[in-house]
């Protein structure tokens, strides 16, 4: 088994976390991972993107221009990252500030309303753990557990106060996936 993953969206929402988180959580797995971060000098507000593979198998370049799947939080993402998922893949998206929805047939598509439910959670910076939920839910590649503890490994300790915060979040994220065409 081998997931390829983009997750792309504006610097700010967690995008290059939700990567990390993924990573350590197929290490816990014993799975063989590559992460791949790429942004732009702007930092919060410029678009960053992630490639992130997990594989039972050596990993032998971490370069792809095709995904299993594509987790899509902004327009010029889905612009740019809808025709790179490979035929019968997942693309999972957030409609806030989106303004042209996903046109594929070929592809299994699912929605989650991530930033109003982190903004209904009472903290936005949430917003990439309900996101993270639907995708496991989605495609359950890595288990739970793994997941709460690549989000304890790749968030410092001072805040870990907020892990419960955070595991609601995905809980949240997995009861609030939303299925738009399956292929």
């Amino acid at each position: 088994m081998t997931e390829e993953i983009i997750i792309a969206g504006f610097g700010g929402q967690g995008v290059l976390s939700m990567g990390k988180i993924l990573s350590y959580s197929g290490i816990m797995q014993n799975q063989e991972v590559s992460w791949m971060p790429s942004y732009g000098p702007e930092m919060r507000g410029g678009t960053a993107n992630v490639t992130v593979i997990l594989s039972d198998e050596r990993v032998s370049s971490p370069i792809l221009t095709e995904f299993d799947t594509a987790i899509i939080l902004n327009q010029q993402s889905m612009d740019k990252f809808e025709e790179t998922v490979k035929p019968g893949g997942y693309l999972l998206y957030d409609p806030n500030g989106i303004s042209r929805h996903p046109e594929r047939k070929d592809i299994n598509i699912y929605k989650i309303t991530g930033a109003k439910l982190a903004s209904e959670m009472g903290n936005t910076k949430i917003f990439n753990m309900v996101v993270l939920g639907a995708y496991l839910k989605m495609r359950p590649i890595v288990k739970l557990e793994n997941v709460i503890k690549g989000l304890k490994k790749s968030i410092p300790e001072r805040y870990h106060n907020l892990l419960p915060l955070n595991e609601e979040a995905i809980n949240i994220g997995m009861k609030n996936l939303e299925e738009i065409l399956t292929v």
